[in-house]
């Protein structure tokens, strides 16, 4: 077997005990067969919420395991393929059968790295809120434009984007955004981009064509499921009701119809600007039930911890990511080094090899992910 062959495998071999190892493989088929046996028990049925929730458990388990059992087949057939058109010296054979492991390979990392979205809350639908840091104008734009790159990059996946809340600046661009995300993993992809982000660039605002420094701060927190349940004490609570008004000063209602939940105890403000006072109650209830929801992973997970208390001033201290389109172009995260020159198909909402980057170094302290998405 040629050499770039043989690495090929290695690369597949290394995400197939990534995965043997998140599905704990050796105990899967007893658990599955323990699954079976509840299945098969007349009273399942009685509790109907955990009854659904053990037959999605079953079924992820049986997709994981087949995605697995799949990989390494196909990897012991492209080998033996190898072997044998080597043996026959027939180069086509060969040709085919390395095409395809090459194949295989970006395949298997793609479920390498969906199998390190397992955290309690990755696979929820997630709120992303994005707010301008200091620098005006500049910054109120540059809010805008991770604000457009976040709704590209949610409607490739084929996410659902619905918009919580705005606040318009003053010149352009938005001072803040509130996007709730719906999707599988939407958490476990975009909980990589709580942080801050700096861009540099010539300052289409400035008649001098200097070049400028903004910053911008994300914070990505997951929609509480139904079944988590998270007390709010009405008395450490404020609600407040104002009038929502759009960029230009154009009001969307005529009434104090948007609503503002200020948590006393931790100082969390939640808002929302529906055409309905009692829609938005709801919504920032729940907003806000996903905020203290985030605390306690915060709580529960040091990196995840550190990451939100980094948050702080959208500034050169907290930041995570740099995007620079003078005097170079280039995007290169801080955390893994990854980096890409590729700008305006980043903006554009190509954000899947800076986030698998990221997702990969939690597990390995080092990115593996570059040589599979980086082109």
């Amino acid at each position: 077997m040629r050499a770039e062959a043989q690495n090929t495998v290695a690369e597949i071999e290394k995400s197939l005990e990534l995965l043997r190892q998140r599905l704990n493989w050796d105990t899967a088929q007893h658990r599955l067969e323990e699954f079976n046996a509840r299945v098969e028990d007349p009273t399942l049925w009685d509790d109907p919420e955990a009854a659904q929730k053990l037959m999605r458990d079953r079924q992820t388990l049986i997709d994981s395991m087949d995605v697995y059992t799949g990989i390494k087949q196909e990897l012991q057939d492209n080998i033996d393929m190898i072997e044998l058109g080597e043996m026959e010296e027939d180069d086509e054979v060969v040709k085919d059968a390395e095409a395809a492991l090459k194949d295989l390979a970006k395949t298997a990392a793609q479920k390498e790295l969906e199998a390190l979205l397992n955290g309690e809350a990755d696979g929820n639908d997630t709120f992303l809120e994005i707010n301008s840091g200091a620098g005006g104008t500049e910054s109120c734009d540059w809010a805008s434009i991770l604000s457009r790159m976040y709704v590209r990059w949610a409607e490739k996946k084929g996410y659902k984007v619905e918009l919580q809340s705005m606040s318009p600046g003053e010149e352009a661009g938005i001072k803040s955004a509130v996007y709730k995300i719906s999707g599988h993993n939407a958490y476990g992809w975009l909980k990589t981009e709580s942080g801050v982000h700096r861009l540099v660039r010539i300052s289409p605002y400035d008649s001098a064509a200097r070049r400028h420094t903004s910053f911008s701060s994300v914070w990505v927190y997951p929609v509480v499921d139904d079944n988590i349940e998270i007390e709010v004490n009405p008395s450490e609570i404020r609600i407040d009701t104002y009038r929502s008004s759009g960029a230009g000063g154009q009001h969307v209602n005529t009434t104090d119809s948007a609503v503002r939940i200020t948590h006393i105890p931790t100082g969390i403000v939640v808002t929302s600007s529906e055409k309905s006072q009692h829609q938005n109650r709801d919504i920032a209830m729940k907003a806000l039930k996903s905020r203290l929801y985030q605390m306690e992973l915060d709580r529960r997970n040091a990196d995840i911890n550190a990451a939100h208390e980094a948050k702080g001033d959208a500034g050169w201290g907290n930041q995570i990511r740099s995007y620079v389109l003078q005097p170079y172009q280039m995007v290169k995260d801080l955390r893994t080094g990854f980096e890409t020159s590729d700008t305006s198909g980043v903006l554009d909402g190509d954000l899947d090899g800076l986030m698998a980057a990221t997702l990969a170094m939690d597990v390995s302290g080092k990115s593996r992910a570059e040589a599979t998405f980086e082109e």
